[in-house]
């Protein structure tokens, strides 16, 4: 199965797209999109859209899992997120995909066994999950570790419903 995982933002969007299965996955692609601030609000939101759009049709997921994003107090931050959220959202459903949402914790805990993991833990375990040897930034692990958190959780399904 072909995931892709997207660490949602307006200036950093990370992307990670994968191939496997819960037991086995290979690393397939992973960037970081960003935006200046000095760039029009709309110019931003188009280029997200396009991109995202873009590596749907190249790689073909059959999933995508995205990251949550809890921002209560900083309600700018959240408004400029939820519209870089919205044209991602409106990217996959052009696609006719759905998205599957994952909080950090949830993310921390299916990958490091805790969900008070740190980012290096985080970014250890998603390199050594994929045996990756290149440098991460925050945004592009973040998408990748995302794409494992679903795969470990369709793993998961699964066995439930076989028995």
């Amino acid at each position: 199965m072909i995931v892709l995982g997207i660490d949602p933002g307006l200036a950093n969007l990370g992307i990670g797209l994968i191939d496997g299965n819960s037991r086995k996955a290979q690393h397939l692609y992973h960037t970081c999109l960003t935006t200046p601030s000095t760039q029009p609000m709309t110019e931003r939101l188009v280029y997200l859209h396009s991109e995202v759009g873009r590596l749907i049709a190249e790689y073909q997921p059959e999933a995508v899992a995205i990251e949550d994003q809890i921002l209560r107090k900083q309600a700018d931050i959240a408004f400029k997120i939820g519209q870089a959220f919205g044209v991602i959202q409106l990217a996959c459903a052009q696609a006719g995909l759905s998205m599957q949402n994952y909080g950090p914790m949830q993310v921390k805990q299916t990958l490091v066994g805790t969900g008070r993991a740190d980012k290096d833990q985080v970014i250890y375990m998603v390199k050594a999950q994929l045996g990756l040897r290149e440098g991460l930034n925050n945004h592009a692990a973040d998408a990748l570790a995302l794409a494992l958190t679903h795969l470990a959780h369709q793993g998961v399904q699964q066995a439930l419903t076989r028995g």
